[in-house]
């Protein structure tokens, strides 16, 4: 009878620690919700209030091709975190003028390690064009859906679509 008593609470505890234990593993390793904010991502999220789930298994560059839209360590401020789209990776030739520049265009290859990364409100965004190429290293998550508001939760594509030729 006394065994009876014990049981369930220890059942209940040891439940809550499991739980405890895979929500950690979940969050440090595998997810992360994070808010967006700024008008460098226009119109592809809202200036404000749109919270965003993060695939964290793309830390590092795993798995990120050009046009996904990732969160990374911004290089002159390494306690910030921005959120960009991928336009090259290492061995693609990218343009690095900013729109309305006269000059011709300049285009770069991109290093081995790092990615190209630019906001699609380009007029406003802080990106590559301004710290040069982003060291893989850097790459927190990869953005896969926007959760909040309800009203506007969808998955977030790469943002590529096929060209039809003529």
């Amino acid at each position: 009878m006394f065994n009876h008593f014990l049981g369930h609470p220890f059942r209940l505890a040891l439940s809550t620690a499991k739980l405890i234990c895979v929500g950690h593993l979940t969050f440090t390793h595998l997810i992360q919700v994070s808010a967006s904010a700024g008008p460098s991502m226009l119109p592809t999220f809202a200036l404000m209030g749109e919270w965003l789930v993060l695939d964290k298994t793309a830390r590092r560059g795993r798995g990120v091709t050009v046009g996904d839209v990732i969160s990374y360590k911004i290089p002159f401020d390494p306690s910030g975190l921005g959120i960009k789209r991928v336009i090259g990776m290492p061995g693609d030739y990218v343009s690095i003028s900013s729109p309305g520049e006269l000059d011709e265009d300049h285009v770069m290859q991109v290093p081995e390690g790092h990615c190209w990364i630019a906001g699609d409100n380009l007029t406003v965004s802080r990106d590559s064009r301004l710290f040069g190429p982003l060291p893989l290293a850097l790459v927190e998550a990869k953005a896969i859906a926007v959760l909040l508001p309800w009203k506007d939760k969808r998955w977030i594509g790469n943002g590529l679509s096929p060209v039809d030729n003529p």
